[in-house]
């Protein structure tokens, strides 16, 4: 994979990260001197990626372009990477890949970003194992989903998110459109009562969602790019969980930190909505593959965005700007059969 991901109107820029690879064969382990990171510290984050995890023609993780993705957000300011969520896929990757991927992040590069893992689970028993072992290998806060598919009695979710919630800094994520249930507003307002470790809320349900959450005093990241905008200004949310921020890092970091602009803020809505013209992450693996950042390679169920879908693509990225977007290969219409689709990992 070759290296120089920033846009180029970046190059400038000077990353000082020396980058160790973590073995396939073991759980990387911070030394005991990390000192944790508390609720307050995750509070003030504003701009975090929820970062892709790529992949080598053979289906395993392509550590090395990973590596450079990350360094490309702490390069232009990103104050928080999400590990394993559902634009890193998390759910198709094994549990030792997962902490694996977790361990490796916070140890190349805790010192220059805080590292979330999303650790949660349908699974009680799993979420907390898959947590405290996060924990062990130098996450800074997890990420938690309530239970999806096997769905719970509200009490159920409660307890499930308690039993997490007592292990370190924990984000509740509410994405009703995955799980099928909603965490609702009393809910996630009596958890954060509870527990000294509610950070906040990743809150996939709008705008007026979010505005609820902040009258009570939660702190609140729109998990959804194409709300962040009026999300902050107008409804009081701190910041957002950015799947585009892979993309167009350099503009998510204007829109978040630059004040008003509206007219960036329309610049980039038919990124946004492309972005999700399918489940995340089929858009995001797409683009990145088409900008040659990434092998073309997908674990299944994912699958390539059509041929039409991929040519428009094409389009957004010159309206926008090719200097705007991450890589230095030229933006380009990928075959049905450039794709490697990868069923046994």
């Amino acid at each position: 994979m070759a290296s120089g991901l920033l846009p180029r109107s970046c190059l400038g820029l000077r990353n000082p990260i020396s980058t160790k690879v973590a073995s396939k064969h073991h759980v990387p382990v911070v030394g005991a001197s990390k000192r944790r990171t508390s609720v307050e510290e995750i509070r003030k984050l504003r701009l975090i990626t929820a970062m892709k995890t790529p992949y080598l023609p053979d289906g395993r993780i392509d550590l090395e372009a990973y590596d450079e993705m990350v360094k490309v957000q702490i390069a232009i300011g990103a104050e928080g990477v999400i590990v394993g969520s559902h634009a890193g896929e998390g759910h198709v990757l094994s549990w030792d890949e997962h902490i694996m991927l977790i361990g490796h992040t916070a140890n190349s590069f805790g010192e220059s970003i805080r590292v979330i893992g999303c650790t949660g689970s349908n699974a009680t028993g799993e979420a907390i194992r898959a947590t405290e072992l996060a924990f062990a290998v130098g996450m800074d806060a997890a990420l938690q989903i309530n239970p999806y598919c096997g769905k719970t009695s509200m009490q159920g979710i409660i307890a499930h998110l308690e039993a997490v919630l007592s292990l370190g800094p924990t984000i509740i994520y509410n994405v009703p459109l995955r799980t099928g249930q909603d965490i609702p507003a009393e809910t996630m307002h009596a958890l954060a009562r509870n527990s000294p470790n509610f950070v906040g809320v990743k809150e996939c349900m709008g705008n007026e969602r979010v505005r609820d959450h902040v009258d009570k005093g939660l702190v609140i990241w729109t998990g959804m790019d194409s709300e962040c905008y009026e999300a902050m200004r107008t409804y009081g949310a701190v910041g957002v969980t950015s799947v585009a921020c892979n993309l167009v890092p350099m503009l998510m970091h204007e829109l978040i930190f630059g004040g008003e602009n509206v007219l960036l803020h329309e610049k980039l809505m038919p990124l946004f909505k492309w972005l999700s013209c399918e489940p995340n992450p089929l858009a995001l693996n797409t683009a990145l593959m088409q900008l040659g950042v990434i092998h073309p390679v997908f674990r299944l169920p994912y699958y390539p965005l059509p041929l039409e879908k991929r040519k428009e693509f094409i389009e957004i990225v010159k309206a926008i700007g090719r200097d705007n977007f991450v890589g230095e290969k030229d933006v380009q219409v990928l075959n049905d059969d450039d794709f490697i689709l990868v069923g046994r990992y």
